[in-house]
């Protein structure tokens, strides 16, 4: 079993005995959703600590989506418990670059790439997703390749 997996059943029990509800309901359902993600496909397998990330990150993901969602549609309850996942599940991601770290990685990217304009886009995106490796969202790498390139 990968060592993230092995934490969050852990903290999973520490939850249950200390009665925290919203900390035990969110690592249900990320243990869920990794367990959901290991039996997808042909066969059963292990996943290691860098996909169990990216279920983490998707969840993530989720929270915050269904919470700029319940906001806007005027459901401030539901907004706050959803954000309030989304900060257990921010436990066990790696720290988030910032923009200036986000502007060196695709620095770098475009320099291993040798990129010149918008048709390398996709390949200084391969690039710089696999050095962010989770620590930044898809969108803001995006739109910083975008700008470098077009500009």
């Amino acid at each position: 079993m990968s060592e993230l997996k092995d934490r969050l059943q852990s903290d999973l029990t520490t939850a249950m005995r200390g009665r925290d509800e919203l900390t035990t309901a969110t690592l249900r359902m990320v243990l869920a959703a990794v367990t959901t993600e290991e039996v997808a496909g042909s066969s059963a397998r292990e996943l290691t600590d860098d996909e169990v990330l990216k279920v983490l990150a998707r969840e993530a993901k989720k929270r915050r989506e269904a919470a700029d969602a319940f906001s806007s549609a005027g459901r401030a309850e539901l907004a706050e418990r959803v954000a309030a996942e989304g900060g257990v599940l921010d436990r066990y991601l790696p720290r988030q670059l910032d923009d200036g770290g986000i502007a060196a990685l695709v620095t770098e990217a475009i320099a291993e790439t040798g990129a010149t304009g918008m048709p390398q886009m996709g390949a200084v995106m391969k690039v710089a997703q696999a050095k962010a490796a989770g620590r930044a969202d898809g969108k803001r790498l995006s739109a910083e390749v975008r700008r470098r390139l077009a500009g």
